[in-house]
């Protein structure tokens, strides 16, 4: 149960993390204002607070997997939210990601 609610967590920062960039870029670059910005400011705040509830307690370990998610996150939200279509270099390198992120966050480990 302990890498389900991992997994779970790793996905609703990523929605928080990748959603506030987006957000944030929506209202500066693409002039949407600032209740765009202002929002994913928010939701900035609410990726760093989901990070806290990770059951491992090592910050180092927790932020480096989280990195593999977010890249392969922000792919994905890239071909749902875009219309971005990825090649098989940036699949193959999500995948290599995620890969990391199970052996950083879920491999056996001695006491």
């Amino acid at each position: 149960m302990s890498v389900l609610r991992s997994v779970a967590l790793f996905l609703l920062a990523a929605l928080a993390e990748i959603g506030g960039a987006w957000l944030v870029w929506q209202g500066v670059r693409e002039h949407r204002g600032l209740w765009f910005a202002g929002a994913g400011v928010l939701a900035l705040g609410a990726y760093g607070f989901v990070a806290t509830l990770q059951p491992d307690a090592d910050f180092g370990r927790i932020l480096a997997a989280y990195g593999g998610v977010f890249v392969a996150g922000s792919l994905a939200w890239g071909m749902l939210v875009d219309g971005f279509r990825p090649d098989r270099w940036d699949v193959t390198g999500a995948l290599l990601c995620l890969a990391g992120v199970a052996v950083i966050m879920y491999a056996p480990r001695g006491a």
